[in-house]
């Protein structure tokens, strides 16, 4: 059975003020973590494992 495609929610750093500053956006697509560019939201993203967004986190 196929599950249903469930759009991702979108968020970008609260640090962003929309002026055109370069600034990544993330959604958590259940078992990864999609990151893409805010201002090319239609371009491809890139998907990374929950542990590995988590260290990199961590490490910032």
């Amino acid at each position: 059975m196929n599950q249903p495609a469930i759009t991702p929610k979108w968020r970008k750093s609260s640090h962003s003020n929309g002026t055109g500053g370069e600034c990544v956006e993330v959604a958590d697509l259940q078992s990864m973590v999609g990151v893409r560019d805010s201002k090319q939201p239609r371009r491809p993203h890139i998907s990374v494992r929950h542990s590995a967004w988590t260290r990199f986190v961590a490490s910032l």
